[in-house]
């Protein structure tokens, strides 16, 4: 693996997560994630479009002239959402109404067209897809994660509703957390949105402080080393 594919990776995942360095898409990302599969469709669907927006602006660069390549880069962008919201219409319909307003407004999230401006169209169609699907799976992860904390914590359940995306089967999957739990409704309204993604949010600053401390004191000690071996 390549330098370059490990930074996309890293990029995606962790250093430079649309959602918690970026803070990008959050309407979408605090109007929806109050369970897991709710946080789970929409996560698939706006990955699905930064993969395919990704390798579709890659592939034609060179042909979009610099003065209208971001009406094209909306154009295209809106061509995927389109085609996902259709199949999303017809393949999980009662999932799709619970998103609603939601899946047509990933058009116009500002990670896919910052994706598509800053790498896509100055790269070739390889790392330009993994990049999409790197930042597409880190944005999911965050809205699997906040989903599981609000779901937990507002109705002491995890996976309730699976049958929306994985079919009747599914109904059986629902885990219940807390028995007799009578809810928390602050933590599935906005607010209680807000407060988990800053919790995320602050819980990822707390783990890259600790790596940064590490780093530093690996180098004070290799330093010391150093010195202490050339002067005896």
């Amino acid at each position: 693996m390549t330098d370059l594919y490990k930074t996309i990776i890293n990029d995606g995942l962790w250093k430079n997560n649309p959602a918690l360095v970026q803070l990008l898409g959050l309407c979408p990302l605090l109007a929806v994630s109050n369970t897991v599969i709710n946080g789970l469709g929409l996560g698939l669907a706006t990955m699905l479009t930064l993969v395919a927006s990704n390798g579709l602006v890659s592939l034609f660069r060179h042909q979009i002239p610099d003065e209208g390549r971001l009406p094209v880069f909306v154009m295209i962008i809106a061509s995927i959402v389109t085609t996902i919201e259709l199949l999303m219409n017809a393949w999980f319909h009662e999932l799709f109404l619970i998103l609603g307003i939601f899946i047509p407004l990933i058009v116009t999230n500002c990670a896919i067209i910052g994706r598509a401006e800053a790498f896509a169209s100055r790269n070739s169609a390889g790392p330009a897809v993994l990049d999409g699907l790197m930042m597409g799976l880190g944005f999911t992860a965050i809205l699997v994660l906040l989903g599981a904390l609000r779901e937990v914590i507002g109705q002491g359940t995890l996976l309730s509703q699976a049958h929306l995306m994985f079919g009747d089967g599914a109904r059986d999957l629902t885990i219940v957390v807390i028995e007799q739990y009578r809810g928390f409704l602050i933590a599935l309204l906005p607010p209680g949105a807000f407060i988990g993604l800053g919790l995320i949010v602050a819980l990822k600053n707390s783990i890259d402080a600790k790596q940064l401390s590490r780093a530093a004191t690996v180098r004070s000690d290799l330093t010391d080393t150093t010195v202490t071996t050339s002067n005896p």
